[in-house]
């Protein structure tokens, strides 16, 4: 054989190892999601909920959401209106086993929370956080979670665009989001958005649909804005609220400026509730807002009135900076009066 037909042969012995190394190493969907679904679990809250006619009793109502474990000892990445104000969170995993969990910290304006379980799982499976920056539009993903309750479904698609905070929901201010056309519905709040290596690059929020179902308009929030949850100090306040102005402000009668925050959940347990804030408890419709009405309306926070810009976010810093035994001041309108509640700051969770 001369050097010359020896070339062509060599060059295709090479390729075809190439391509057998390739296929050795390069998982199938079906396998990565084999892989990776022991790490994704329901989440099942339960919260007093206001009774649907005058002089009802108040009832017990039930939430489900998705989530992640993301270490041995138990934590796990959720969407923050998930958990936000729950009485009581039970975590059920794929093998059955179900637990109880707590809010470590949340960060509503990037909808994303961080739970711990009551006790480390079973033979956990955790999943691996990626690289969101390194995510091209156009790349195929996939999620998992429990849409309308059917539990570790499965659907791809690809990310459609990348989303600037602001640039879907307001109050959303710290919130990066990959959009995406994998199907999403009620009950994959939280869940995971992987990419092919089924690494975890985004915790699933919202959609926008006309029929509230979906409609390819799918957001998860990026996994740099939730690993920055983890590797940051922060809290969980157990507060669901409305803010007021303009009109909606003049109505509730407010003190000048006329900026508030309408409570109208309070977490039994939370930090909102040992403050001594009280939630609504009058279901109103208001213009184009239903809400819960008869509560606290906090005007500011630490001497921050919510009037001033980036208040919310300001304050929240403030409280995250705070020393444990720090008095916690809250001015708030209660029943016509401007009252102050004082609370002592509490040590942060540590992820």
């Amino acid at each position: 054989m001369t050097p010359r037909s020896f070339a062509p042969i060599a060059i295709i012995l090479i390729c075809t190892a190439r391509l057998q190394a390739q296929a050795q190493t390069t998982q199938t969907l079906a396998e990565v999601f084999k892989r990776v679904d022991p790490a994704v679990v329901e989440i099942h809250t339960k919260e007093i909920d206001l009774p649907v006619v005058p002089m009802g009793q108040p009832v017990s109502v039930g939430g489900l959401g998705s989530g992640v474990l993301i270490s041995p000892d138990g934590k796990i990445l959720t969407a923050a209106h998930v958990v936000q104000t729950a009485d009581a969170i039970e975590v059920e995993f794929l093998t059955g086993e179900t637990l109880r969990a707590r809010v470590l910290s949340s960060e509503p304006s990037a909808d994303v929370a961080l739970l711990q379980l009551e006790k480390a799982p079973r033979a956990p499976f955790v999943a691996k956080i990626g690289d969101s920056d390194a995510v091209e539009i156009g790349a195929p993903v996939f999620v998992v979670g429990a849409p309308l309750g059917a539990s570790h479904t499965l659907t791809v698609g690809y990310i459609s665009a990348r989303r600037k905070p602001n640039a879907t929901l307001s109050g959303m201010s710290r919130a990066e989001f990959f959009q995406t056309d994998a199907a999403i519905n009620q009950g994959n709040s939280g869940g995971p958005l992987f990419n092919m290596q089924g690494e975890v690059i985004g915790i699933v929020s919202h959609i926008l649909s006309h029929s509230g179902g979906s409609e390819g308009l799918g957001f998860a929030v990026t996994s740099k804005v939730a690993r920055q949850l983890l590797e940051q100090k922060s809290f969980w306040s157990g507060l669901g609220g409305f803010m007021l102005s303009g009109d909606m402000a003049q109505v509730f009668n407010l003190p000048p400026p006329g900026v508030g925050l309408l409570v109208q959940r309070v977490a039994a347990g939370s930090p909102a509730e040992r403050l001594g804030l009280k939630a609504g408890t009058t279901r109103a419709s208001i213009g184009d807002e239903d809400l819960v009405v008869g509560g606290d309306i906090i005007l500011a926070v630490l001497g921050i009135s919510l009037s001033q810009p980036s208040a919310l976010t300001v304050i929240r810093q403030k409280i995250t900076d705070a020393q444990p035994n720090d008095p916690i001041d809250v001015t708030v309108l209660r029943g016509g009066k401007v009252i102050t509640l004082t609370a002592k700051a509490q040590p942060p969770a540590q992820p």
